[in-house]
């Protein structure tokens, strides 16, 4: 997934650290949106939860992407 794309998906686990997301459309990826790539003051989302987001990094070998949420 190149940097920039905007991407949807639904919150599978929660940590104190950030959220790990099933990306709508691409099985194969899982997001990661830490908590220093949320809006300040934002909490972390349920899990369930639909959010919208940015990737800011990618790594193909993985198939890990880091998610800079817009929407939750």
């Amino acid at each position: 997934m190149p940097l920039g794309t905007q991407v949807t998906g639904e919150v599978i686990a929660r940590q104190p650290f950030g959220v790990f997301i099933r990306i709508d459309g691409t099985p194969d990826a899982v997001g990661l949106a830490e908590i220093t790539a949320m809006p300040q003051g934002a909490e972390l989302p349920a899990v369930a939860a639909q959010v919208t987001g940015e990737v800011i990094w990618h790594a193909e070998h993985n198939h890990q992407v880091k998610i800079r949420l817009t929407r939750m």
